[in-house]
């Protein structure tokens, strides 16, 4: 069971959550098409995350926390954007966004989540 605490839309700054069900922990996942802008790469990873959850048998519902990481903070409004309607009304994780150099500088976006499982 998860409980959120002070959340907004975007993000809660305290979840709780019992230690009696099964953590799934993603990697940090990139856009596979690195051509695309911010906007179609954060689709991407986040079509992708959802596809991870699924195979382990839970979904954006229940995310505990996720961490982003930009090369470029001037892309948060439009990274926000596209997570902002990802994101189911009243499920935010808590999260931390912040800005890095990547592996790759054609990436723009890279996004890990933790959820439970339900």
């Amino acid at each position: 069971m998860l409980t959120r605490h002070h959340t907004s839309h975007r993000l809660s700054r305290c979840v709780e959550y019992s230690l009696s069900g099964t953590m799934v922990v993603t990697a940090g996942e990139v856009a596979d098409d690195l051509s695309a802008d911010i906007i179609g790469q954060t689709r991407d990873v986040l079509t992708k995350i959802d596809g991870l959850l699924a195979d382990a048998g839970t979904d954006k519902n229940n995310l505990v926390a996720a961490y982003i990481w930009l090369p470029s903070i001037s892309d948060f409004d439009a990274m926000n954007a596209v997570w902002d309607k990802w994101l189911p009304e009243g499920k935010a994780p808590v999260r931390a966004c912040v800005e890095a150099r990547l592996a790759n500088p054609a990436i723009r976006v890279e996004i890990q989540v933790y959820a439970l499982k339900p």
